[in-house]
């Protein structure tokens, strides 16, 4: 990864988005835009495709390189990242296995309301009777809300890099310590940061951590990661396929053996293009700089929410740029109707959920793309009839 990146570098950046001329794209917090290393990496699987009818060995080459590259993303190893279809299986993996759940007889669970729902049903769907304590998300700011929450019989702390649905940035690395000190595990989900969030699993001292490929990391749906610290830590999952054998080869059908590294928490066969797509992202995200780029993106963050501000529109975000992520999200009574006039209208790619439309930026966002939005919210208030 490069030591440094000038503002040359990052309009660089910006030049291997094709699709970024035509649409403004400020819904990487559902899909990052489309790279020309994305659409390199897809078209070099029709090529090993067209040389070789069923290229499994080149397959497993990638997936490896896949493994080590987000390794040496996260600050860790590539015997603790499995990869996973999806978040929700790779937090399961985790649910079902950690033997504190079954050790201690009142073990619980700290969530908070900004976990992603998908994650909040793991750990409430098994009926073990495992009980789920939140976190108000007016209060997951404050490292104090956390630690009245922990206790002695807690299992497991559960905190996002940053909340999906307004990218608020709890304090990590003070909620891990109040966890640990009560001997508890801790879970992130980075899932809304990682890619332009700097992410060191040893930095927040987590002892597992999912993310997967398609938002801000710039691959596509069907492939996740886990990080588990001490993956032999975890019981041997029953949830389980031929990717999680010692040797996926040995094609025995009565032998279930576990390796001591995270693959032992893979199942079946990965999903192949995005292995691809995943690389790709990576390629592209590798020639910028993550401390410099992250530095960029939050000065831009800051300036649209400013501006918005002064417009009169009521913005979700904490006014303390730490404690912020790479998302602006506007309060509005019908973000649907904004999101899609927007695009219409404006070719402006946004991503609302509930009352919230979040504008996510990346560190191909750039002062153009700030400015057409500004312009095309003062547009929508006066077409409306919000404003004159």
């Amino acid at each position: 990864m490069p030591e440094s990146t000038s503002p040359a570098d990052l309009v660089t950046f910006r030049d291997r988005f094709p699709t970024l001329p035509a649409v403004t794209h400020f819904a990487s917090c559902s899909q990052g835009a489309l790279s020309i290393d994305v659409r390199q990496r897809l078209a070099d699987m029709q090529d090993d495709l067209m040389a070789n009818p069923a290229p499994w060995g080149r397959w497993m080459e990638l997936a490896e390189q896949l493994r080590n590259r987000m390794a040496a993303r996260l600050g860790a190893s590539p015997a603790q990242i499995a990869l996973a279809p999806n978040a929700s299986v790779a937090a399961y993996q985790v649910r079902a296995n950690l033997p504190a759940f079954r050790q201690q007889p009142r073990a619980a669970i700290v969530s908070s309301g900004l976990e992603f729902p998908s994650i909040g049903h793991v750990w409430r769907a098994p009926e073990d009777g495992i009980p789920v304590r939140s976190v108000a998300a007016e209060q997951a700011l404050d490292p104090a809300a956390w630690q009245q929450a922990i206790d002695d019989n807690t299992a497991m702390v559960s905190v996002p890099l940053a909340g999906y649905a307004n990218g608020t940035r709890p304090p990590v690395r003070a909620i891990a310590e109040a966890a640990h000190a009560a001997g508890a595990k801790v879970f992130v989900d980075a899932y809304q940061g990682a890619g332009v969030v700097p992410c060191n699993v040893d930095e927040l001292d987590c002892d597992f951590l999912v993310v997967g490929a398609l938002k801000y990391l710039l691959g596509l749906p069907g492939i996740a990661f886990l990080y588990a610290r001490d993956p032999s830590a975890l019981e041997s999952p029953a949830l389980t396929g031929w990717f999680g054998r010692g040797n996926p080869f040995a094609f025995d059908a009565e032998t279930v053996d576990y390796p001591n590294t995270a693959a032992r928490f893979e199942t079946g066969t990965v999903g192949v293009p995005s292995v691809y797509a995943a690389l790709g992202g990576l390629d592209a995200l590798d020639t910028v700089d993550e401390t410099a780029g992250w530095r960029q993106l939050q000065r831009r963050a800051e300036h649209l929410t400013g501006e918005l501000r002064a417009m009169g529109e009521r913005v979700d975000r904490p006014t303390d740029p730490d404690l912020a992520g790479p998302q602006v999200a506007l309060v509005e009574q019908d973000p649907d109707a904004l999101a899609g006039w927007l695009l219409t209208e404006r070719k402006i790619s946004t991503a609302p959920r509930g009352s919230r439309l979040r504008v996510s930026l990346h560190y191909y966002s750039d002062d153009s793309d700030i400015d057409r939005l500004l312009s095309a919210v003062r547009d929508y208030r006066r077409h409306t009839g919000q404003r004159e």
